[in-house]
């Protein structure tokens, strides 16, 4: 799944929920997320681990939904060449 697929299927499931709720409240949400992802870290555990990255980046893609941002299209004009920096793969900074 690409992507713009995946933050499209995002919007569809959980779009109307989470604009009501606000982009602040729903950016608490994220970083609640972003903290499970670090405990599953440190744990150290393969399946805790899948399902926490995948939480960050499904709250990651409605925010950006919800800002008006396509998440691939952003990755693409930031790191499509490399680096931002000095344009190198890997970064020569």
């Amino acid at each position: 799944m690409k992507l713009s697929e995946f933050q499209r299927l995002i919007e569809a499931i959980y779009y109307e929920r989470d604009a009501a709720r606000g982009l602040p409240g729903t950016y608490l949400w994220f970083a609640e997320e972003v903290g499970e992802l670090t405990r599953a870290l440190r744990r150290g555990q393969r399946e805790e681990l899948e399902g926490e990255f995948a939480d960050v980046l499904a709250w990651l893609a409605t925010m950006a939904s919800m800002a008006g941002v396509d998440l691939e299209e952003a990755a693409r004009k930031k790191y499509g060449r490399g680096c931002p920096r000095c344009s190198a793969t890997p970064c020569a900074c």
